[in-house]
């Protein structure tokens, strides 16, 4: 079963059942909300990959040593949705379980740790992990 962005996402995911189909739920798989949807059906597909250039273009702005983005892929939240150790002790998510959204792992050149990058219409989520999304930190976290 394709989807909106004609990607199979169904074949590909674990939790289709518990999904709806993209097609089915008019892209808002899980409940939530798919970035790649969303732009499909406002612009079709050249405002899909309009966006998806500009963000390209905006992760490698900011300057972070090592950070090279050359193509952004769609992951789930569930499966990005890190809990992050924060100043006072607490432990915080950044993100929706329910969301589809644009993303990457970068390795870091003679590193045993990566780069995972994260973003939405709003929110440009940078951290860095190690194996298995072990030990994560926020490098950036900022509105769009």
């Amino acid at each position: 079963m394709t989807s909106i962005c004609g990607m199979d996402c169904c074949s590909k995911c674990e939790r289709s059942d518990e999904c709806g189909g993209c097609m089915k739920t008019e892209g808002h798989p899980f409940g939530g909300t798919c970035i790649a949807a969303e732009y499909i059906k406002k612009g079709g597909l050249e405002a899909f990959a309009s966006a998806k250039k500009d963000l390209i273009d905006e992760f490698n702005s900011l300057g972070i040593k090592n950070l090279q983005v050359n193509d952004l892929h769609l992951l789930n939240g569930f499966f990005v949705n890190l809990e992050y150790r924060i100043a006072n002790g607490q432990s915080v998510k950044l993100l929706e379980d329910n969301n589809v959204y644009w993303g990457n792992q970068i390795e870091i050149p003679g590193n045993d740790r990566c780069y995972g990058i994260v973003a939405d219409d709003n929110y440009l989520l940078v951290c860095q992990y190690g194996c298995e999304g072990a030990d994560p930190e926020i490098i950036l976290y900022r509105k769009r």
